[in-house]
């Protein structure tokens, strides 16, 4: 029985995450499915619905209960005002927490990277759970509007127009661009950066920055935007960025690095780097390390 269930753990830990913005509680949430569907398996009849549709339904309502007493997670930037003192870190569940690729993003199918993204799923944040599941079902997965109904026990009236405000809400969030892998100049950009930052060149830094460019370092709400203060946080001797390199690694469908230094025995810190227009308008370095190691060992 084990066996009938296990294929299903990638898929539904990739939709897991997207409603719940963590690779640790989407863990939890589809060990918690395989095991009641195991559970239940004598009581699963094939001629309601697929047991594919069984094990989102169960899933599903996993993943809203998790929600019912939860904050928001978020990016740095949703938190607050930029600059000012970076302050004490905050608990770990303020974030969306970053996920490595393999554990939600099935090689057999044709799952879009981009909705993985850091940015994407944080602003699935935004809507309210049944609408996030609403949206990931039908734009993301791309289910029909019949199949979401039937596994939220809805009218397909009522799913359509969860699926129409969660598209309006989304686009008001406004979760940027996602990298184009075919795009030359980006990545002609990202080697540039990397480039630069081994070899801390701070004027070349800024100078593939967006004037707008934004500068975060969760677990710590703090963050910078605009090219000016990021350069001075990079030219700060307490930076001590000299040295160190990025090693790049498969996260969330983006353009991400493990930052190395000298020294150390682990990574300092996950980089994701967001880019536009080739021009860098972001850069998010987690330094919560030794909590994401087990994920991405």
């Amino acid at each position: 029985m084990i066996e009938t269930l296990e294929p299903f753990r990638i898929e539904l830990t990739g939709y897991c995450y997207r409603v719940l913005g963590s690779g640790f509680e989407a863990e939890d949430a589809v060990q918690e499915t395989l095991v009641r569907a195991w559970k239940a398996y004598d009581s699963y009849d094939s001629s309601r619905g697929s047991l594919r549709t069984w094990l989102y339904r169960i899933a599903t309502n996993i993943c809203i209960d998790m929600q019912r007493s939860a904050q928001r997670r978020a990016l740095a930037v949703d938190l607050g005002p930029s600059g000012g003192e970076i302050g004490a870190p905050l608990h770990e569940r303020v974030f969306v927490q970053p996920v490595p690729d393999a554990l939600v993003l099935p090689e057999d199918q044709a799952i879009r990277k981009e909705t993985v993204r850091l940015a994407f799923v944080a602003a699935l944040q935004h809507l309210p759970p049944r609408q996030r599941v609403v949206l990931i079902l039908r734009d993301v997965l791309a289910w029909q509007a019949s199949e979401v109904a039937s596994l939220l026990s809805i009218t397909v009236a009522s799913a359509n127009s969860a699926l129409q405000r969660a598209r309006s809400t989304l686009q008001a969030v406004d979760p940027g661009e996602p990298l184009n892998p075919a795009d030359p100049v980006q990545k002609a950009l990202l080697s540039r950066y990397c480039e630069a930052f081994e070899r801390h060149d701070v004027r070349t830094l800024v100078a593939l920055l967006h004037e707008d460019a934004t500068l975060s370092m969760p677990p710590f709400s703090w963050w910078l935007r605009g090219r000016g203060p990021i350069s001075l946080a990079w030219n700060d001797p307490k930076a001590a960025c000299k040295g160190a390199w990025l090693e790049p690694v498969q996260a969330n469908g983006s353009p991400a690095y493990w930052q190395m230094r000298p020294g150390m025995g682990r990574p300092f810190g996950l980089v994701f780097i967001d880019v536009r227009d080739g021009l860098v308008t972001g850069t998010t370095t987690f330094l919560n390390v030794p909590e994401l190691l087990p994920l991405f060992a």
